[in-house]
């Protein structure tokens, strides 16, 4: 299993790599955040110790279960899974740096609440539903500049960018539509010139579809069984013979 997570990673950075460079960005703009839902810790672990630093939760049950064995290795973890409000104290308590999944102002109050009584501050992406899919969570992209204002005024979040699921379609210009869409909201409130609010991340793209994220825009790219499964392709598809990267 070590081998093959090994294998996996170089694989996924090697797609990073390349993405960028085809469009134009420097490598270290572009962040693998690990999905590592279902993952155990000892897996995790592996990935920890060879180079990856960012991992992240859908569920906070899964937090609870990994923290004691994952806290003495250094890494930094984010929550990307829909964030229920009794469950933000558990947040907090396993160290999350970040909450990407945002969605909501309640949410956003009761979060600020409570890091107002610890005397805490949290970084957090507004998240965006850019496919117009019921199943999905996010504010709609209509709604997202007035909702990024509204939480810009709760002092102890501070907003760091977007963060969307796009649309899971073979279709690649379908899915690159749902990416335009979030750079576009970036921009714009960029120019809003909105207090306490950074427009840095954008937190997009997966294992499918990191290419196309990347070339529209993304600094997190999130990527789970593609790492942590069986290997996603064999040696031969990004080595020659001879192991040149090809």
């Amino acid at each position: 299993m070590k081998e093959d997570i090994l294998h996996n990673l170089a694989i996924i950075n090697n797609r990073i790599k390349n993405a960028c460079e085809k469009s134009g960005r420097k490598t270290d703009e572009v962040k693998l955040l690990l999905a590592t839902k279902t993952v155990s810790a000892d897996h995790i672990k592996i990935a920890l110790k060879n180079g990856q630093t960012l991992i992240a939760e859908n569920k906070v049950q899964e937090l609870k279960e990994k923290y004691e064995d994952l806290k003495n290795t250094p890494h930094e973890n984010h929550f990307i899974g829909h964030l229920q409000t009794n469950k933000i104290k558990d947040i907090l308590k396993y160290d999350v740096t970040c909450v990407q999944s945002i969605d909501r102002l309640e949410l956003a109050e009761k979060l600020h609440q409570r890091l107002l009584a610890e005397n805490k501050t949290m970084n957090v992406l507004i998240q965006v539903n850019t496919s117009n899919e019921e199943s999905k969570f996010g504010i709609d992209p209509s709604e997202a500049i007035e909702l990024t204002r509204k939480i810009s005024r709760l002092t102890t979040l501070k907003i760091k960018g977007l963060m969307t699921i796009g649309l899971f379609s073979a279709e690649t210009e379908k899915v690159r539509a749902c990416f335009k869409i979030l750079k576009t909201l970036q921009e714009e409130i960029i120019h809003e010139h909105i207090p306490n609010v950074e427009m840095k991340e954008l937190s997009m793209g997966m294992s499918g579809d990191l290419e196309t994220a990347i070339e529209e825009g993304a600094t997190i790219v999130r990527v789970g069984t593609a790492v942590f499964g069986a290997r996603i392709y064999p040696d031969s598809y990004y080595w020659d013979e001879d192991n040149k990267k090809v």
